[in-house]
């Protein structure tokens, strides 16, 4: 199996943009609670993508039952795995609302579309061959 790393180096990328974009407001008017939710919305965020990447290529060029049960059951098991860290985030760890889930959402948003756009190229490369 070939890993291809181009994933992973785009999911870096957008780490550091969004992160450089957010640094200055985030500095400038938040407060340390604030920060501090960002920075794990961010790394919870990550992590789960990564883990769908490393589902993808597990998966990938297997058969058509278990390339969907790694990556859509994956994606449910992570999915709720996510939802139960936030709500242990808020309730247990009293993280600042706000600030865990705009940067869950933005980031989340941002990797769904690297992750489908991934997906779309495997898929592509996968019917030229």
């Amino acid at each position: 199996m070939k890993v291809d790393w181009s994933f992973p180096s785009q999911v870096a990328v957008a780490l550091l943009v969004i992160g450089c974009i957010a640094a200055y407001p985030l500095i400038r008017f938040g407060s340390s609670e604030i920060i501090e939710a960002a920075i794990v919305g961010a790394l919870l965020t990550t992590l789960n993508v990564l883990l769908g990447y490393a589902a993808v290529e597990y998966s990938f060029g297997k058969s058509t039952a278990t390339f969907f049960k790694y990556v859509l059951g994956g994606m449910g098991i992570r999915l709720m795995a996510m939802a139960l860290i936030l709500i242990l985030l808020i309730k247990g760890f009293q993280f600042h609302v706000g600030a865990l889930v705009t940067s869950m959402g933005i980031f989340y948003v941002t990797f769904l579309g690297l992750e489908i756009l991934f997906i779309q190229k495997k898929v592509s490369i996968k019917h030229h061959n």
